[in-house]
C-alpha cells in the first residue's frame, strides 16, 4: 500500500514528519562504522592519528561514503582502519558508545543492538574485559542522556579472518548478563567461511547464549545454510542472497523455506547492500520480494557513518521503492523485536508499551 493510499495516515502529516516519529529497532548496526566524523577527527587529533584523507569533518563524512559506494565488500571494509584507529582508549569507547545511543535515540530508535570487534581495540593497552567494560558503560550513559527513551545492548563481534571467535565467545558468555545480548562473526565472507569458528558457536550453544552470523552478502546461499544448519544460527546478518534458493516464480527452495518456516530473522541492510554489490538499487533490492514471500524481515543502518545512513533514512528508501506506510514499518519494528537477544518480558513491554502505542498514534493524530 502506497502511503497517499492509506486512509489511516495523517494527512497534516509529511512523510518525514512520521518517519521520524516512529519508533525503530535496530539489530545489525557496528559500533566502528557509526562514529560521528566530528568525533573521528577530534579524536584523531587527541591519539596522533594523521592518516585520516581529511580533518574537515564534513568532507569526512562524503569520503567514507564515497568510499563504500565502491560496490566492493573488500572495499568498503577498509574504511574502518580509520575509525578503529581512533577507538583504542576507554575515554573513547566511551565516548562513542554514548554518542551512539545518543543519536539513535534522537532518530526514533527505541531499541538497539550495536556490534563490534573487541579484539580491533587494543592496541592502547586495553584488555578484552576493558573493552567490553568501555563500551558497556558508555551505552549507559547514552541511554542516561537520552532519558530512557532507549535500550542499548551489545553483541560482541569475532572477525572471520583471524582464530579468536572461541575466546570472544568465551567473552560474551562472561558479560552476557552486563549489557552483552549476544555474539556475532563479521569480516570478508569469501574463503572464510562461519563453519570454521565451530568451536565458538558450539560454546555458546552449550552456554545457551545467544548468536547471530553475517552470511549471505558476498557469498550465495551456501553461507547461509552453512550459518543456520552447521552452525545453527538465530538470525542472519544481511541474508539477502537467500534470494539464490528462490525460483523467478517465487518458489521457495528447502533453504529459503526452512529459513522462512522457522521464522529466522533477516538482517536487511539496504543501503549497506547497494555499497557492497549485493543489491543494484532500492528499487530491485530483494527486501521487498522477501517480504512477501512470509519471511522475518528487520531493516538495519549496518554503518551509519560509512554508508552516510539513518534509520529515519532507510525508512525514506524504502517508501520511495516500494510506497510503504506506517503499517509495513510496524510490522518490521514487530519483526525485529520478536527476533532481539532480549528477555520475552522485555522484548513484550518495548513492544506493547512503546512500538504499538507509537504507531498507533501516528495513524490517529
Amino acid at each position: 500500500m502506497h502511503l497517499s493510499d492509506n486512509p489511516a495516515t495523517p494527512a497534516a502529516a509529511t512523510v518525514s514528519e512520521w518517519i521520524r516519529r516512529a519508533p525503530k529497532a535496530v539489530l545489525h548496526d557496528h559500533l566502528d562504522g557509526g562514529l560521528r566524523a566530528a568525533t573521528v577527527v577530534e579524536l584523531a587529533r587527541e591519539c596522533g592519528y594523521s592518516a585520516l584523507p581529511t580533518e574537515d569533518p564534513a568532507a569526512l563524512a562524503v569520503w567514507f561514503r564515497d568510499a563504500a559506494d565502491s560496490g566492493s565488500l573488500e572495499r568498503y571494509l577498509e574504511t574502518f582502519a580509520h575509525t578503529c584507529a581512533v577507538m583504542q582508549t576507554r575515554e573513547a569507547l566511551t565516548r562513542i558508545a554514548a554518542e551512539c545511543a545518543e543519536d539513535l535515540a534522537a532518530d526514533g530508535v527505541v531499541y538497539a543492538e550495536i556490534r563490534y570487534a573487541p579484539e580491533q581495540h587494543l592496541e592502547g593497552g586495553l584488555t578484552l574485559d576493558e573493552v567490553v567494560e568501555a563500551v558497556n558503560d558508555g551505552f549507559r550513559e547514552g541511554e542516561l542522556r537520552s532519558g530512557g527513551r532507549i535500550t542499548v545492548r551489545a553483541l560482541l563481534t569475532g572477525m572471520r579472518h583471524t582464530d579468536r571467535s572461541l575466546e570472544i565467545a568465551q567473552l560474551t558468555v562472561a558479560h552476557r548478563d552486563k549489557g552483552v545480548a549476544g555474539f556475532d562473526i563479521a569480516g570478508g565472507e569469501i574463503g572464510n567461511p562461519p563453519a570454521r569458528h565451530l568451536p565458538a558457536f558450539q560454546h555458546l550453544k552449550r552456554e545457551n547464549c545467544h548468536f547471530t552470523i553475517h552470511a549471505g552478502e558476498a557469498v550465495g546461499a551456501e553461507s547461509i545454510h552453512e550459518a543456520v544448519q552447521v552452525c545453527g544460527t538465530e538470525r542472519i546478518g544481511h541474508g539477502v542472497r537467500i534470494t539464490d534458493d528462490i525460483a523467478e516464480d517465487g518458489t521457495l527452495g528447502r533453504l529459503a523455506s526452512y529459513v522462512r518456516d522457522n521464522r529466522i530473522a533477516l538482517e536487511v541492510c539496504p543501503t549497506s547492500n547497494l555499497q557492497t554489490g549485493a543489491a543494484k538499487d532500492y528499487a530491485s533490492h530483494p527486501i521487498d520480494e522477501l517480504r512477501r514471500l512470509g519471511f522475518r524481515i528487520t531493516l538495519n543502518t549496518d554503518n551509519r557513518l560509512v554508508s552516510g545512513t539513518t534509520m529515519s533514512e532507510e525508512f525514506q528508501h524504502m517508501v520511495d521503492a516500494f510506497g510503504y506506510g506506517p503499517e509495513v514499518f510496524e510490522e518490521f519494528t514487530v519483526a525485529a523485536l520478536d527476533a532481539a537477544f532480549l528477555p520475552l518480558p522485555e522484548r513484550r513491554r518495548l513492544i506493547d508499551e512503546v512500538v504499538r502505542p507509537g504507531y498507533a498514534e501516528l495513524r490517529t493524530v
